[in-house]
């Protein structure tokens, strides 16, 4: 094989970008509208990064559920690319704090609120990652995230006792403001500043599609994506940054 062959072979597949890497990012993406799913998928495979997912079972502007067998296709998709797997809980709702009895408030978007004990914290994990493995054949990683990123002491103790030993958060900079209101964020405006402060070892998150933003973020990915790689950052997944 000639060296220009091998250069064009190891550009492709994205280990010559590795090699020079400088710097390492931890892109995060939790389900959301799954609009955009499949461009953002497809922007992932275009710079070969590897993202890890944190899922749970949303409503779709397909007006189905994104964890309906229906996404089974674009799920094992992304388990064949390579990518992480984390808990997002299985209903999306939010941890509000703990209470007495050894119990953690679980609220939903309606406003009602469950108290978990440890084995209810547990279910509403572990069915995130049960039914992910009926759709994909594959399980998750051993991490998850709140909705909100919002824990408290029970739950993280619960979470470790059955399996999720680490609650992935995200930096600052790592917040890249697709939940924030386009008017006032323009995405012009969020691509500039975290191009700006992104730092080596930042966890970034992102979602799925937003149903509330005017006008989406998920368009900023390949640009973001380029301008860091031009800094000298790749990118790992969670499970790569814990073998470390």
């Amino acid at each position: 094989m000639g060296f220009i062959s091998l250069l064009t072979r190891l550009a492709s597949s994205g280990l010559l970008l590795a090699a020079g890497c400088e710097k390492t990012l931890y892109l995060t993406i939790d389900t959301g509208s799954m609009g955009p799913a499949e461009e953002i998928a497809a922007v992932l495979r275009k710079h070969h990064v590897k993202a890890t997912f944190f899922v749970a079972n949303e409503k779709t502007t397909r007006e189905d559920m994104s964890m309906d067998a229906s996404w089974a296709p674009f799920w094992k998709s992304l388990v064949a690319d390579g990518h992480a797997f984390g808990s997002h809980t299985f209903r999306h709702h939010y941890f509000r704090g703990d209470v007495a009895g050894g119990k953690v408030a679980y609220v939903g978007k309606n406003g009602r609120r469950e108290l978990l004990d440890r084995a209810g914290v547990c279910r509403e994990l572990k069915k995130s990652e049960d039914v992910f493995r009926q759709l994909t054949g594959r399980g998750y990683d051993g991490i998850w995230r709140a909705p909100g990123g919002k824990t408290t002491p029970l739950a993280l103790k619960a979470a470790a006792s059955c399996g999720y030993t680490e609650h992935i958060g995200w930096a600052p900079a790592g917040f890249l403001g697709d939940e924030l209101p386009s008017d006032k964020h323009p995405n012009a405006t969020l691509l500039r500043n975290a191009v700006r402060d992104l730092r080596d070892g930042d966890v970034m998150v992102m979602h799925l599609g937003i149903w509330s933003r005017k006008d989406p973020y998920w368009p900023m990915l390949d640009p973001l994506l380029t301008q860091l790689k031009a800094k000298g950052f790749c990118f790992a997944t969670i499970p790569e940054r814990r073998k470390k």
